[in-house]
């Protein structure tokens, strides 16, 4: 035994140098031999758990093929999976950045998401058309600072719908959000009333307003703009809630049911109309946005290319 120990010492840990170096050469020779994988060849679903190829996902729009979940999307795709081919033009605003806390990094913090996500804030807003249908738009993005709604959001949100109330346009809010962003205290809660402000005199003249509410959409976005629309579609699987289901369960003392707050609660509780699969969302919006357009002969023609 004592043999057998003292060979396998050798074996790690050799004396001579030359074998130490022909082990290292082999390593490296071996190490050039395994295929060099991309990190983004390959996602995980958190659905199901399982990995899923990359480009397999993409060309389901980023649905999980096996579990329907459905990931989150970045504004770009957003638009190019429900917009007609280049019909989005954005809308730019010079809104100046607030810290009325005078909030530590977070100067930082923002210009870190802008680096990373290629836009000024957490909201792309724009005008395009729907299967013919030209449409008002503002898409939440979750990849900045997980979707937060500051003084930013909520006046990008409110000039958008300004300018489709006074171009006759609907328009359509995709929400996803953690809620109002925490370094601006009360400057990003007043952004509720004041998108909600705007969507009033936009009802007021008649139009039509559709929520899609995306994975997540919480605090207080939930609270304000995302439960006023007309119309309310919700994706698969989407959380939908307003304070953490831990504690609200430990604020009444009740369990709470396995899918409180997901999207298929909700259409069973009469907050959401429809759960729409990504898939159709496109087809869906063509559809609604046709039928409560203008009646003219324009409109007529575009009503059945949506039904097409």
């Amino acid at each position: 035994m004592l043999k057998d120990l003292f060979n396998l010492k050798k074996q790690f840990f050799p004396k001579d140098g030359a074998e130490t170096a022909a082990a290292v050469s082999e390593s490296a020779e071996e190490a050039e031999k395994k295929p060099d994988i991309p990190d983004d060849l390959w996602a995980k679903c958190n659905g199901c758990g399982r990995a899923l190829y990359a480009k397999l996902l993409d060309s389901n729009m980023k649905v999980c093929p096996m579990c329907a979940y459905h990931f989150r999307l970045t504004p770009e795709e957003r638009v190019g999976y429900t917009f007609d081919e280049n019909t989005f033009t954005p809308l730019q605003y010079d809104i100046p950045e607030p810290n009325p806390l005078q909030f530590p990094g977070y100067e930082e913090k923002l210009q870190e998401n802008q680096e990373a996500t290629g836009h000024t804030d957490a909201v792309l807003c724009g005008v395009g058309e729907i299967k013919g249908m030209k449409t008002a738009v503002c898409i939440m993005n979750s990849f900045f600072m997980m979707g937060s709604m500051g003084y930013v959001v909520g006046e990008s949100i409110t000039r958008t719908v300004e300018y489709a109330t006074a171009h006759g346009l609907p328009i359509v809010i995709f929400t996803c959000s953690g809620g109002a962003r925490m370094q601006e205290g009360i400057v990003s809660l007043m952004q509720m009333a004041k998108i909600s402000g705007a969507l009033k005199k936009h009802s007021d003249a008649g139009l039509l307003y559709i929520t899609v509410i995306t994975n997540p959409t919480t605090g207080g976005v939930t609270a304000s703009f995302a439960s006023l629309g007309d119309i309310i579609l919700a994706e698969k699987g989407a959380l939908i809630g307003f304070a953490g289901k831990r504690v609200i369960e430990q604020t009444i003392k009740q369990k709470l049911p396995k899918d409180f707050q997901t999207a298929e609660f909700a259409l069973e509780h009469g907050f959401v109309d429809m759960i729409c699969e990504r898939k159709h969302l496109r087809k869906t919006l063509g559809r609604l946005l046709a039928l409560h357009a203008p009646a003219d002969a324009e409109n007529t023609e575009r009503e059945a290319a949506a039904h097409a």
